[in-house]
C-alpha cells in the first residue's frame, strides 16, 4: 500500500475511491486526523493530513512518531510526503515542483527517533541518502510524462517554524547549500528511515524564500495561497500518474 502525507495544501487527495477512514492509536499517542483508506487505478492506498482538519496543527507540534507508526502499522509499504516550500534557488520560482534530494535539519526539540529509553540498546540508521531512491525515480518520471514543470533535485533546509525566516537567514541557508526551505521534512523522512519504509517527497514551491524576488521585502500569504491552489492540481496529476504506472 502506498500512503501520501499531505501539508496544508493538499487536504485530500482526488482520484481515491475512499472506502472507510480510521481513527488508530498508537504507542507514540494520535496521529495528525483519522487516516483515509481506498484505492486508485484498482491499487490500495492511503491519506493522511499533516496538519490536522481545519489545519489546526502547527509544524513543530505534529505527532511525527503517530504519524509514521500509524502508516506503518497499517500496512504502507511506501510513503509521498506533500508539502510547500520556499525557493532559495534562483531559476525555481513559484508554482514550480521540486524532488529532493537531500535535507539540512535546522530543527530542534522535536520528537525525532523511535530508539529512545533505557530499555533500548543504541541504535543508528544510514541516513546518507534521506529519500527513497526508486520512489523519486517514479515521481520524476510521472512529473515528466504529465508535463509538470518540476526540478529533479534540490536540497531541502527543514526550520523549526512557525515564523517564516529573515532575509538573513535565508542567506545563511544558501551558503549552507539548500536549494528551498520548508518546515515539515524532519523528523519525517528520519522516522520512515527508522520504520523501514521508502519516503519521498513533492515540494511545491508557494512563494520566493525572505529577501529574493517577490519576497524581498515582505511575503505575501495571499499570493502564497493563491499559487497552492493554482499548483494542486499538478500535484495531484503526478501522484495518479505514479500509481496508473504502477507505483
Amino acid at each position: 500500500m502506498l500512503a501520501v502525507i499531505g501539508g496544508s495544501s493538499l487536504s485530500q487527495l482526488a482520484g481515491l475511491d475512499v472506502s472507510h477512514r480510521e481513527v488508530l492509536r498508537t504507542p507514540y499517542g494520535e496521529p495528525s486526523g483519522a487516516i483515509t483508506f481506498g484505492q486508485m487505478f484498482g491499487r490500495p492506498m492511503a491519506f493522511l493530513g499533516r496538519n490536522g482538519y481545519g489545519h489546526t496543527i502547527l509544524p513543530h507540534e505534529v505527532n511525527y512518531r503517530a504519524n509514521l507508526w500509524a502508516l506503518h502499522e497499517r500496512g504502507a509499504l511506501g510513503i509521498i510526503s506533500v508539502a510547500s516550500v520556499g525557493s532559495i534557488r534562483a531559476d525555481l520560482k513559484p508554482g514550480d515542483v521540486v524532488i529532493p534530494h537531500q535535507i539540512i535539519d535546522y530543527t530542534w526539540g522535536r520528537k525525532s527517533t523511535y530508539f529512545e529509553g533505557l530499555d533500548r540498546g543504541v541504535t543508528h540508521v544510514d541516513f546518507t541518502e534521506p529519500y527513497d531512491a526508486n520512489l523519486r525515480k517514479q515521481l520524476i518520471e510521472a512529473a515528466r510524462e504529465v508535463g509538470v514543470p518540476m526540478s529533479d533535485s534540490a536540497v531541502y533546509a527543514v526550520t523549526q517554524g512557525p515564523r517564516l525566516e529573515t532575509a538573513a537567514e535565508i542567506d545563511r541557508l544558501e551558503r549552507d547549500g539548500a536549494d528551498v526551505v520548508g518546515m515539515t521534512a524532519m523528523p519525517e523522512a528520519a522516522l520512515a528511515r527508522e520504520l523501514g519504509v521508502p519516503y519521498a517527497s513533492i515540494g511545491v514551491v508557494a512563494n520566493h524564500a525572505a529577501g529574493r524576488g517577490a519576497s524581498r521585502h515582505s511575503i505575501s500569504f495571499e499570493s502564497i495561497q493563491a499559487v497552492l491552489e493554482r499548483s494542486m492540481g499538478g500535484v495531484r496529476n503526478i501522484i495518479e500518474k505514479m500509481v496508473e504506472r504502477g507505483g
